[in-house]
């Protein structure tokens, strides 16, 4: 069997990792800073590299701890639940999350089987209501919001990388007026989500045309009316390509091969201490690995 680091330079390594920060992971393991950074110095001796990049009281993740990360923090999670259903202590643990209603329906909900198959004893309260930001640690454990950052210190994990393609309904390919090139979205209407209003300017700036100007731009606050009038041949839609790929819709094609790149993305939210917490720890590692 190959010789393993300590456990309490692994769980020191996990911590720092998921908080960003000697200080705070050095009061969730109830250890002094300087016996953390020990204990992190140490397995990046056995590693035989750095596995953090130091920044003025932050600890961010090099290319080598992100892939440490993702390959030891499950084993982890899954040593604790194994100990824990051994000894009669697995609960019930419950994530309150703010989601999207459109990133749900696309992206997650299908995906939560996988998710409880793996941890049946965590059971997800979900909260599509708005500012799910402020509401952070007040109702909220962890959210996933549309954003082109996220501001310190709140922990933020980027969910995959979006581009901003046209959506509209496939007939419109064909037929006495095509929509064979960009130019010809100058007789179309354009709609666009009230979060994403630069998607189309963003886009024709990308294609080279920034004087391209459509009959008439119609706005919604919801992504699954927007989709759904592309799909009656109301407009073309500006949404990003995860939309058109969750949509699962066969009324739905991207019309054009011009892509941009998206201003806003998806991103993982919660405050930093709440990724101690197991049930926000489970469902971020599940989502930012093999879950997205």
């Amino acid at each position: 069997m190959r010789r393993l680091p300590p456990l309490t330079a692994v769980e020191a390594f996990v911590q720092v990792a998921r908080l960003g920060s000697v200080k705070a992971a050095a009061e969730e393991l109830a250890l002094s800073s300087p016996a953390l950074s020990r204990r992190v110095q140490a397995m990046e001796r056995f590693i035989g590299r750095p596995l953090f990049a130091r920044r003025h009281q932050a600890m961010l993740l090099n290319g080598d701890g992100e892939m440490l990360l993702s390959r030891i923090a499950p084993a982890l999670d899954a040593l604790g639940e194994a100990i824990e259903q051994v000894t009669g202590e697995a609960e019930l643990m419950r994530l309150k999350l703010g989601v999207l209603p459109l990133y749900a329906s696309r992206q997650l909900i299908h995906r939560l089987p996988d998710l409880r198959a793996r941890y049946p004893h965590l059971h997800i309260d979900i909260d599509t209501g708005a500012h799910a930001l402020t509401r952070l640690g007040d109702g909220l454990d962890a959210a996933i919001v549309l954003a082109r950052e996220i501001e310190p210190p709140l922990y933020g994990r980027k969910l995959g990388h979006n581009r901003i393609v046209a959506i509209g309904n496939r007939a419109r390919q064909e037929g006495q007026t095509p929509l064979t090139s960009p130019a010809d979205l100058a007789k179309e209407t354009i709609l666009l989500h009230r979060d994403m209003q630069d998607n189309f300017t963003l886009w024709r700036q990308a294609i080279g045309m920034p004087n391209l100007e459509p009959r008439a731009i119609d706005m919604f606050d919801s992504g699954q009316l927007i989709l759904e009038s592309a799909a009656e041949g109301l407009g073309v839609a500006f949404m990003l390509d995860f939309h058109l790929e969750g949509a699962s819709d066969p009324r739905l094609v991207k019309l054009f091969a011009e892509e941009a790149e998206a201003e806003s993305q998806y991103w993982f939210v919660c405050r930093r201490p709440a990724l101690s917490r197991r049930p926000v720890r489970l469902f971020h590692d599940w989502l930012v690995g093999d879950g997205q």
